[in-house]
């Protein structure tokens, strides 16, 4: 399955709770939790909720959805859900529940969440440049706050996310993808805000967008390349995972996946 994040603070904990531990019984434990405060703060807006409590109310959702998942009774009295001797309807299928990792970009919160309830990190455009260089302090605040918390945080359980397009050359890549990418970049800079800013065309965009480095555009050599820069920042991590997107065209885009599984991750493996 794909990796999905969950935006706790947009959903009541216990449905939330029901819906992730039904997953876990339906894929018999193939399924993974995602969880971030809500990237777009006019979602919040819409939503009633204050942009400046989302990372609180996550917290607090926390709290009571992994008791919950455990198959424990929880009672929680909040200004924005109640739980009143609150039990789901199935045990977990996956012991003690089934996996989790909190989201994370540049922030502090990912990782310390990640650490205070023993999940797994999610670095989230880990090749954009201020996600970059803050890998370090990524891993150093999940470490130490998963001691303070009584967890290990372990490597392995540190996923990097990073776009990626592969083709036989660099110059190949490159005109691939221009099929899709202008509408990425419109769609990402008129609604999510990206980590730096895009001006003029939309051709001057993309430009810009592949000079940033964001992006992992290229032959094998090119994308082992980068995941080895990944690997010597970080200190080590567990997964590297692609960014789904649309950026080539759907023959491309397979093939890009063929080129990666043949003559990328044999390397690291």
């Amino acid at each position: 399955l794909g990796t999905g994040v969950v935006s706790l603070p947009y959903h009541h904990p216990y449905i939330v709770a029901d819906r992730m531990q039904q997953l876990d019984h339906q894929t018999r434990g193939r399924a993974m939790f995602g969880v971030g405060p809500g990237a777009l703060p006019s979602d919040a807006v819409m939503l009633g909720i204050d942009p400046l409590r989302q990372r609180d109310m996550q917290d607090e959702a926390l709290s009571v959805i992994l008791p919950l998942l455990r198959g424990e009774t929880v009672t929680h009295k909040s200004d924005w859900f109640s739980l009143l001797d609150a039990r789901l309807q199935l045990r977990p299928w996956s012991r003690p529940h089934l996996e989790m990792a909190a989201a994370a970009m540049i922030s502090p919160s990912g990782p310390r969440l990640a650490g205070k309830y023993g999940m797994g990190l999610l670095s989230i455009g880990a090749t954009s440049k201020a996600a970059y260089m803050a890998l370090p302090d990524s891993w150093r605040i999940y470490d130490e706050t998963a001691r303070e918390h009584g967890n290990t945080a372990a490597r392995r359980d540190w996923r990097l996310v990073v776009p990626m397009h592969v083709a036989e050359t660099r110059e190949q890549a490159y005109e691939n993808i221009r099929f899709g990418l202008k509408k990425y970049l419109y769609y990402y800079t008129a609604v999510i805000a990206l980590p730096f800013e895009l001006t003029g065309t939309p051709d001057q965009q993309v430009e810009q967008f592949l000079a940033s480095g964001v992006a992992v555009v290229g032959d094998p050599d090119d994308a082992a390349r980068r995941i080895e820069e990944l690997q010597a920042k970080s200190g080590g991590f567990g997964c590297f995972l692609q960014m789904a997107h649309n950026w080539a065209d759907f023959p491309q885009t397979q093939r890009s996946y063929e080129l990666i599984a043949r003559y990328v991750m044999p390397r690291f493996n």
